[in-house]
């Protein structure tokens, strides 16, 4: 234990700082993806809203009608993950709009 103590104190701290930082804007969207991907999720939304078939499962963040809302949590989440909503809001929106 002690020998893991004296390893990681010969680690400069700003190392490991900016391995944290690199770890944890790999993982967030950037905000020139994310205003993109607001807007379009915001088209999907109100696709939805236009559709008689779809309205029962508009429910949650997914399917809300504010900007803000997309935007903040694209800020959060990988662009993978963004592209998985988006994809699960088409997946919806085929099923409930080919009726």
């Amino acid at each position: 234990m002690a020998r893991k103590l004296r390893l990681g104190a010969s680690v400069p701290a700003c190392f490991l700082l900016s391995l944290g930082m690199q770890i944890n804007s790999a993982r967030a969207a950037d905000p020139a993806f994310c205003r993109p991907y607001a807007r379009a999720a915001l088209v999907q939304v109100r696709g939805a809203l236009a559709s008689p078939h779809c309205g029962s499962g508009l429910q949650g963040a997914r399917w809300s009608a504010e900007f803000s809302v997309h935007y903040e949590w694209c800020l959060g989440a990988s662009p993978e993950t963004a592209g998985a909503e988006r994809d699960a809001r088409t997946k919806y929106l085929r099923g409930c709009t080919d009726r």
